[in-house]
C-alpha cells in the first residue's frame, strides 16, 4: 500500500468501488480502496440485483431513473456484461390500505416520467400468469424496472478502477483513524495518510465512524435470501408482496432467487447465517402467490446485513472536514451506487454539490428533519 494518498475510501462494495470508478473518470487517481474483507463479501454480493425506480419520493425516484440509465451504459462503459434486464417490477397489495399507498406513488412515479400503472388481478395474469389471484387485489407495474447480476457489476467497477490508477487492497481491516494533517488511516496492512477519507463500509461504517469518535444511528438487520433449482425461465419481472416483503424473480439460468422479511431483535450484531426460520416463512409466501411453488427444490441460502436508518434514506455528505460518509442505504445502496459514485466524484473532484448531500446529512437525525421513505422491500 502507498503511504500517501488524496482520498482513502473505507469500504469495496459496490458503492466504494463506484465512487472511486467515478473519481478516476475524472482525473482523480490518487485513490486507495480499503475493504475488510474480499470483494462482494458483504451486502453488494448478496443481494437479489433489481434495480427499480417505483418509490414513494421524488428524490429516490429521480436518483434511480438516473442510475438505471448508467447501469444501461454499464456494459459499454466498463466492458463487463452485467446482464442487465428490464422486466419490471410487479408490486401485489393484499388490501385497500396497501392500493392506496400504490396509488399515491404511481402518481408520484407518472408525474417525473416513470411507466407505472395500476392493475387489476386479472390485469396482473397478463404480466405473470401463474398467480393466484385470489391472494391479491390490486397490483402496480412499471415495465422499465430491471434486474441485474450482482457480481460482475461490482467487479466490473473494481477493474475500471485498478485500470486507473486506483489501488485497492482487500482483507485490510481499518484499525485506527487519526486526524491532524489530514487523516492517518491504520490498517492490518499498513498505514496510509489521506488529506480525504470516505467511510462507504455499509453496515461496518458505525465501528468506522467511531474511529473518529462519531456516531453513526444507523444500524444492521440480517436479510435472508435463497436461491432454487434452475426452470424453464417463465417470470420477466421482480415480484414483491407489499406487507410482508416478499420478493422473488428469476435469473438467467433459470434460478428462483428471493427474500422475505424475517423480523428480528434490533441489535449493534452483524448477522450472516442462515436460519430454518427463514426458509419456512418465504416457503409459505411464495406458495400463497404462485402455488407451483410447492414443488421448488431450494439449492442454497444465504443471508447479508441490511444498513438501516429511521427515516428509509441514506447518510451521506461531510461529517467533519474531510471526512465523508456514504453509508445507511437500507436495501437499495447495490441499486443506488451508480448514481452515488458519479455525484460523489463531481464534487469530489471539484465539481457542484448535489443538494441531496445537506439534505440527508447525518445532522438531520438531531434537528429532526426527516424526509421518510416507507417504499423498502424486505
Amino acid at each position: 500500500m502507498k503511504d500517501r494518498c488524496d482520498i482513502a475510501i473505507v469500504g469495496g462494495g459496490v458503492i466504494g468501488l463506484s465512487i472511486a470508478y467515478n473519481l478516476a473518470v475524472r482525473g482523480v487517481r490518487d485513490v486507495v480502496v480499503v475493504e475488510g474483507g474480499y470483494l462482494a463479501g458483504g451486502a453488494s454480493g448478496r443481494n437479489g440485483g433489481g434495480i427499480r425506480q417505483q418509490w414513494s419520493t421524488r428524490r429516490n425516484i429521480q436518483l434511480m431513473q438516473e442510475s438505471l440509465a448508467i447501469c444501461k451504459r454499464f456494459a459499454k462503459e466498463l466492458g463487463v456484461n452485467i446482464w442487465l434486464r428490464q422486466g419490471g417490477y410487479l408490486f401485489l397489495s393484499k388490501n385497500e390500505a396497501e392500493t392506496a399507498r400504490l396509488e399515491k406513488n404511481i402518481k408520484l412515479q407518472n408525474d417525473y416520467g416513470v411507466p407505472t400503472r395500476m392493475l387489476s388481478p386479472r390485469e396482473a395474469l397478463e404480466v405473470v400468469p401463474e398467480l393466484d389471484t385470489s391472494r391479491f387485489v390490486a397490483a402496480s407495474y412499471n415495465p422499465t424496472d430491471g434486474i441485474l447480476f450482482p457480481w460482475p457489476f461490482l467487479w466490473g467497477y473494481a477493474d475500471g478502477a485498478r485500470k486507473r490508477g486506483v489501488e485497492i487492497h482487500t482483507h485490510t481491516r481499518v484499525t485506527a483513524i487519526e486526524r491532524g494533517d489530514g487523516f492517518l488511516v491504520r490498517t492490518t496492512r499498513g498505514d496510509v495518510q489521506a488529506k480525504r477519507v470516505v467511510n462507504a463500509a455499509g453496515a461496518w461504517s458505525p465501528e468506522v465512524a467511531r474511529l473518529l469518535g462519531i456516531e453513526l444511528p444507523n444500524w444492521p438487520v440480517r436479510h435472508e435470501i435463497l436461491s432454487s433449482e434452475p426452470l424453464k425461465p417463465f417470470l420477466r419481472p421482480m415480484v414483491s408482496v407489499l406487507g410482508n416483503g416478499l420478493y422473488f424473480s428469476q435469473s438467467m439460468r433459470g434460478e428462483v432467487v428471493g427474500g422475505i422479511t424475517v423480523h428480528e431483535e434490533r441489535t449493534n450484531e452483524i448477522k450472516m447465517g442462515s436460519t430454518l426460520r427463514f426458509t419456512q416463512t418465504i416457503a409459505r409466501a411464495m406458495i400463497e402467490v404462485i402455488p407451483r411453488f410447492g414443488e421448488l427444490k431450494i439449492v442454497r441460502q444465504w443471508a447479508g446485513p441490511y444498513d438501516m436508518t429511521e427515516d428509509g434514506n441514506p447518510i451521506i455528505g461531510e461529517a467533519v472536514p474531510g471526512f465523508y460518509l456514504c453509508c445507511g442505504f437500507m436495501g437499495h445502496g447495490f441499486m443506488m451506487a451508480p448514481v452515488m459514485g458519479k455525484l460523489y466524484a463531481d464534487w469530489l473532484s471539484g465539481g457542484p454539490k448535489h443538494e441531496i448531500f445537506d439534505r440527508w446529512r447525518l445532522a438531520r437525525f438531531t434537528e429532526g428533519n426527516l424526509e421518510k421513505e416507507d417504499f423498502i422491500i424486505g
